[in-house]
């Protein structure tokens, strides 16, 4: 119900998905920060892991950016969980994690309202299955 149909809503007009295992994600998440990653993982409706590609704007650093969603029924709807990793502990990434931390929170509220409201709609009478 909640399916890459839902991307350009989630994430803004511009978010693209190639949806399998070392495919290509992208988005303009804030004006002016466009995020782009690999896809390391792909078992849907399980997990999604994402390796991010560094932004040219900043130093380039030994490791990599990992967003990991781990998704779980739980019976009344779907559990998802957002990890992240290996953003760098330098000065230069310090404002870019700042943003990108407040951002994902805020996107993971609007992913909520965007699926509940389409769960809602579906339940409508006379609404396509």
């Amino acid at each position: 119900m909640c399916g890459p149909s839902l991307l350009p809503l989630w994430l803004g007009a511009d978010a693209k998905i190639r949806p399998q295992k070392s495919g290509h994600w992208s988005a303009t998440i804030s004006p002016g920060l466009h995020r782009e990653a690999v896809i390391d993982l792909f078992e849907p409706p399980r997990r999604l892991r994402l390796i991010y590609l560094s932004p040219p704007e900043l130093p380039v650093f030994d490791g990599v950016v990992v967003e990991d969603y781990l998704l779980e029924a739980d019976g009344h709807g779907t559990i998802v969980r957002l990890l992240s990793s290996g953003m760098p502990d330098l000065g230069e990434w310090t404002m870019y994690y700042t943003r990108v931390r407040g951002l994902a929170e805020r996107s993971m509220a609007r992913l909520k309202v965007l699926c509940e409201m389409r769960a809602r709609t579906a339940q409508l009478p006379g609404a396509a299955s």
